[in-house]
């Protein structure tokens, strides 16, 4: 449920830390501030989640959002937000846009394998907040096509008044990766009819469609611009069953994807309230077959694309867990929307590999039993997939335990943090077998920690994220969030908020 927040609701606000003095479509605040409600969530009693997006003189505060909570008697009870300082930036560049551009596309090793790299809109002046001080920034946003064949949307952050590059954010989020399904066996699918044939498009979660992209990938133009991109071709079949369970059957893929996706979109639903991945009932397309030998896997803020993987070593890349991953990023962008680099986005990649495998033990699927391992179905010859949460650092490059250094990472590997808690938290550390698998995890400061239950732990996680994480949020945040999240749902001196406490300081954080 949803409120609807008029100019004197949001005069109200005037309290504290937030400065507001006047409101309407923006609650505009002292020196150059304003605030835009952008969405709200209403618990059972009465308490209100107000999510806010901050401008300054206009520009897009990245980092700057905040959200404000309130009780049921409409006091204030606290503000989560990263950025807890008032603005007093000039806000006149000594850098011009096409020099900020011109630093953008320098030679550059963030940049070196991405082909064809060209810029894709003007630049656009924003504060940055999300670095250790706010500062005044052009972002510059190119396309192209990374190493491996995953378009790029990078957005390029160069400080106005230096022409220093400040960071990169990629914007296309992937993983490291009835129907005769290649990974879950014989799958109920719903689908339509049109006229004598049927389509894989799904009339109970949002008309979501499966398409065909016969082994091609976007057109320049589509990542230049964002026009003229493909939508696949739509699977028809003469009766309502679609694949074969073999690989040589283009249907196939189409089965799981088509079958994650409504596994997704229900996990959300039915476990969390939440109508859909953006939460109004609308479906998530589905589109396979990209490209070849494409080992990989995207969202890219409204649809999922999945590669065939390269046939030795990786299959297609339609598993459940990988589908519930990339689909959880959509939650996670029309939500809290973690930045995707830094711990932040460790944070984003960690919240879709938890939801990722939650969906898989939703599914309770016997063909793919859940588990904490991330991708292991197609995973042709070793079975372990890209990643595993009892114990991250066994991929060699994720992180089990929090370091100063850890926002440096790459965000799949600093997402060890997250995912580590998370085991923890759910089921504890030792050694135990899920899912048919050995599991083993060891905790960062020689502690024995007991797990709440990954349907707790999770319930924990997901409030923590829609309610009180913010597009900057740190692991310290995070550990901030998920104890308010605990206490909410479960109690002050719960033992469920003792066992987050525990969790977080296992894998050293603090």
């Amino acid at each position: 449920m949803r409120r609807n927040w008029g100019v004197a609701t949001l005069a109200t606000l005037a309290i504290g830390t937030l400065g507001i003095t006047s409101g309407g479509g923006a609650a505009e605040a002292t020196g150059g501030t304003a605030f835009a409600v952008t969405d709200t969530v209403t618990d059972a009693g009465g308490a209100t989640h107000v999510r806010m997006d901050r401008t300054y003189h206009g520009l897009r505060v990245l980092g700057g959002d905040r959200v404000v909570h309130r009780g049921p008697d409409e006091s204030l009870r606290g503000v989560s937000q990263t950025l807890d300082a008032a603005l007093t930036l000039a806000i006149k560049p000594s850098i011009t846009a096409d020099g900020a551009v011109k630093q953008t596309l320098a030679p550059a090793r963030a940049t070196a394998a991405i082909a064809d790299l060209r810029t894709d809109g003007a630049p656009e002046l924003v504060v940055d907040a999300l670095g250790a001080e706010p500062r005044l920034a052009w972002e510059v946003t190119t396309g192209g096509t990374q190493a491996d064949g995953t378009p790029s949307r990078l957005a390029t952050y160069v400080d106005a008044r230096t022409g220093a590059v400040l960071r990169r954010v990629e914007g296309i989020h992937t993983a490291d990766g009835s129907g005769q399904s290649l990974y879950s066996g014989t799958v109920p699918l719903s689908i339509a009819q049109s006229g004598s044939s049927y389509t894989l498009t799904d009339p109970a979660r949002g008309n979501a469609r499966t398409t065909d992209m016969k082994n091609k990938e976007d057109s320049l133009l589509c990542q230049l611009l964002g026009v003229g991109c493909s939508t696949g071709t739509a699977y028809s079949s003469p009766d309502a069953s679609f694949g074969s369970g073999a690989n040589g059957n283009r249907e196939t893929a189409a089965v799981d994807a088509h079958y994650g996706g409504a596994q997704t979109f229900d996990y959300f639903k039915l476990v969390h309230g939440r109508n859909g991945i953006f939460g109004d009932g609308t479906g998530a397309p589905s589109r396979v077959h990209y490209g070849t030998g494409y080992v990989n896997a995207f969202w890219d803020g409204s649809k999922m694309t999945y590669g065939d993987g390269d046939g030795t070593e990786f299959g297609p890349l339609v598993s459940l867990d990988v589908a519930g991953h990339e689909m959880s990023h959509g939650v996670t962008e029309n939500t809290a929307n973690l930045t995707y680099s830094g711990e932040s986005g460790g944070l984003n990649e960690a919240t879709s590999d938890i939801f990722g495998t939650m969906v898989e033990f939703y599914s309770a699927n016997a063909s793919d039993p859940g588990d904490y391992l991330i991708g292991e179905k197609f995973d042709l010859v070793h079975h372990t997939g890209f990643r595993r949460m009892d114990d991250p650092d066994a991929d060699g490059a994720s992180q089990n335990c929090w370091t100063s250094g850890t926002k440096d990472l790459d965000v799949h590997y600093s997402s060890g943090v997250g995912n580590h808690f998370f085991y923890l938290l759910a089921e504890g550390s030792g050694p135990k077998t899920v899912g048919g698998v050995a599991h083993s995890s060891t905790t960062c400061n020689g502690s024995a920690v007991s797990g709440i239950g990954r349907d707790v732990a999770a319930r924990i996680w997901f409030r923590a994220l829609t309610v009180y994480m913010t597009s900057g949020t740190t692991y310290a945040q995070a550990r901030t969030a998920t104890l308010a999240a605990a206490t909410d749902l479960y109690g002050a001196g719960s033992p469920q908020r003792a066992a987050v406490a525990a969790a977080w300081s296992a894998v050293n954080v603090s």
